[in-house]
Formats: C-alpha cells, structure tokens, sequence
C-alpha cells in the first residue's frame, strides 16, 4: 500500500495507472475509520482494480461553531485499517495542500442542499461538494463509494456528478450498524456507556415507524409524533433537530408514507449530534 502526501505526485500516479488502463475506485473519509469505512472499500474493492482511500478531515465543511480540533484523528491506525480491508493507495493531503493561499473556488449544488441537514447547516455542503469535486479531479476515478447513512451527502454528491459530466460510476452502500442497531459514526466515541445506550434513541425511533407502518399507518404526522416520544422515553436529555419524511431521490417532504420514502433524523445527544435514515416503502 502507497501514501501519497502531494496533489502533483497523486496526479503522477493516477496518470500512470490510467496509461495501464487500470480501473481506479475512491473512497473519500475523513478518518478515524470504523467497520461502516471498511465496508466502503471493501466494495470499492470489487468494482476497480486499484482502490484509493483519501484521509482529510475538510476544514469547508465544518460550520463556525463546530471544533474542528476536537473532531477525532488516528492516522497510524487508519492507514493500518485501510491495508487490511485491502486498499491500494492512502491520499493523506494537508490543508495548505487543498486550501493554499487565496482559494476562491467553491462548488455549490442548490436544491438539494436547502433542506434536511442543509437547513441544520448552511455551510456543510457546499465545503463537502468542494472537496469531492477536488478530490475527483486530482484522483479521476471510475467508480466511486458513498454510505447510505449520509444519504442526503450521496444524493448531493451524485447530483454533482451528474451535473458536472464526471464518467464515474456512483455506489451507494447500506448503513454498517453496530449489533444493537446503533449507526457506525466516528462520533459515538465522544459517549460513555451510559449515554451510549441512550444514542439508540435514534435507532428505536425508527424502527417504531417501520413498525407503525406495517401495522398500515400512513400518515406522517402520526408517526414523527410518536418517535419524538421514543426518543425521550429513551433520551429525556435529547434535543430533537429534525425528523423528516422525504422522496429518496428529489428530498422533497410527504405527508403519507408513499414509494420511495424515507425518513431521516437528526438529534443530540449528550451535546453530540447524531444524524441516520431508514427507507419506510
């Protein structure tokens, strides 16, 4: 496995794989990798010849008041991690490397990024949809792999793709939860045991509207009213962001469950914002 520090020397190689009609798969993260990372690559494994695996915690994405210091790294066990779930080449660029001196340039998808987490956080995407868009530049892959679990981030991203003529194939993989439903996320380190158990508020929720909706409930306005009464009898501490019900392709909001639904949530717990999704029909 190679690590690449420098855009001109990922160039260099990219080109180089290319001129041996390699197929190339990426795979952006920010690190501090856990199984749900893993499993992206392992995918990207199956669809190319090559996988790249790029590691940059992306100051663009983080609004003013998010610590971008504190957002967890492990660099020594990341590249350790990527080896073993088999990618080929680690693209750990710094900040200056990405953002030099008076960067100007910013990439902006617009509908699609004016609801859900975009309405949480006005400035997120337009820092993820900057960086991807760099990152597909620098290292022109064919085929690409994003996480359900971040879904409105893949949507955005793919529609990105679409509109801006990328010839890359766009992979969506499911949500990797832990063994008692928690969603995988860098940020269930910030809990303790005690407060981890009540960070399955999320995953009950929604598991209470899956149940509703076999049980023949339609209407959205039901069940968004009794998984915020899960989600307290399990979290009382927790503060309720949103919790919507969307097309999965336009994000536009239902008011009865319908095909292609889903409902996505996001919520603090213990001052620890935690974001997942299921599709209902």
């Amino acid at each position: 496995m190679k690590r690449i520090r420098s855009i001109k020397s990922m160039q260099r190689v990219v080109r180089e794989l290319a001129a041996k009609k390699k197929r190339l798969s990426l795979v952006p993260t920010m690190g501090f990798l856990h199984c749900g990372h893993l499993s992206l690559i392992k995918r990207a494994k199956k669809n190319a010849d090559i996988v790249i695996v790029t590691i940059f915690v992306n100051p663009a994405q983080f609004a003013p008041t998010d610590d971008l210091q504190k957002y967890p790294r492990d660099m020594k066990g990341d590249l350790a991690k990527i080896k073993k779930a088999g990618g080929d080449i680690v693209f750990t660029p710094d900040n200056k490397e990405i953002y030099p001196e008076d960067f100007q340039t910013y990439v902006t998808v617009e509908r699609l990024t004016k609801t859900l987490e975009g309405k949480s956080r006005p400035t997120h995407f337009t820092g993820v949809t900057t960086i991807v868009s760099k990152l597909f530049n620098i290292c022109r892959p064919d085929v690409v792999v994003f996480g359900m679990k971040d879904y409105q981030q893949a949507i955005v991203l793919k529609q990105m793709t679409q509109d801006l003529g990328y010839p890359i194939k766009f992979i969506i993989t499911p949500t990797v939860r832990e063994r008692d439903g928690l969603a995988m996320s860098s940020r269930n380190s910030y809990f303790n045991s005690d407060q981890r158990k009540e960070a399955l508020c999320l995953y009950y929720a929604l598991t209470t509207a899956k149940n509703m909706i076999k049980a023949g409930k339609r209407k959205t306005a039901i069940i968004e009213k009794e998984m915020k009464a899960v989600i307290k009898a399990t979290c009382p501490t927790a503060k309720i962001e949103y919790i919507a019900f969307t097309d999965f392709v336009t994000l536009s909001p239902v008011k009865k469950i319908k095909k292609s639904t889903i409902c996505s949530l996001a919520v603090k717990i213990h001052k620890v914002r935690l974001i997942d999704n299921a599709m209902l029909a």
